[in-house]
């Protein structure tokens, strides 16, 4: 579905990607994980175009996008959830998922208010509620959810586990395996490995801006010296 190769990136004259490769399979969880600073991020705004690369190829779905503006990109179906969540704080959990919303491609389940309140209960208990007035992780779910209101094919997600509390972070891995079982391929980048470990079927790590490492997420699991050696704080 996705597929990154010899991807760079800059900030001016800085150089943050290199080389950076890799394929996503359709239906499954990839892991991008890596220290703060390695280029996770950066990966995310580079495929969804708010970083323009330098060099290299994105392809997705057989279609080149890399250095296309981001709504074109959004519109091929690729969503994207900021580590900054950017949830608008004045409307109502409803309004903040219809301003998402898109037409469902041909053929395609369209994600609706009532599909997403069952996968994410929390926010049906509080549709009316104003988004400024949620926790971190419930705004953390909504920010999921009104993407998944523009029916992606595949989603980016930055960070969704930062700052939240074990509780919260155990319902955000059921709702991911839920999206997944039901065919919505996602690119988690991520620092908690527990978390990552419990949704993840692939993992790249990214160190200094390159990917130092690739495999499974049951082989990732198994190499203690790749974890010590790249994610250990």
């Amino acid at each position: 579905m996705l597929r990154v190769h010899g991807l760079d990136a800059c900030y001016g004259r800085a150089q943050v990607l290199h080389g950076v490769s890799f394929d996503v399979e359709a239906g499954a969880v990839w892991l991008l994980l890596g220290r703060n600073g390695a280029g996770k991020s950066t990966t995310l705004k580079a495929l969804i175009g708010l970083v323009r690369p330098t060099a290299g190829s994105v392809r997705f779905m057989d279609r080149e996008i890399a250095g296309h503006e981001p709504f074109r990109i959004a519109r091929l179906g690729l969503g994207y959830v900021p580590e900054e969540r950017r949830i608008f704080t004045d409307l109502t959990v409803t309004e903040n998922l219809m301003v998402g919303a898109r037409p469902a491609p041909a053929g395609f389940d369209a994600w609706t208010l009532p599909r997403l309140f069952a996968l994410f209960p929390n926010l049906s208990e509080m549709r009316n509620r104003p988004a400024g007035r949620m926790s971190g992780g419930e705004q953390q779910m909504l920010a999921i959810a009104r993407t998944l209101m523009g029916n992606p094919r595949l989603i980016l997600l930055d960070e969704p586990s930062e700052g939240l509390s074990p509780l919260i972070v155990e319902q955000l891995a059921k709702a991911l395996l839920l999206l997944k079982r039901q065919g919505i391929t996602i690119l988690l980048a991520e620092q908690n490995l527990h978390f990552a470990h419990h949704v993840g079927d692939h993992a790249a790590i990214l160190e200094t801006g390159a990917v130092v490492w690739a495999g499974t997420a049951a082989a990732l699991r198994r190499d203690t010296e790749a974890q010590r050696r790249y994610l250990a704080v």
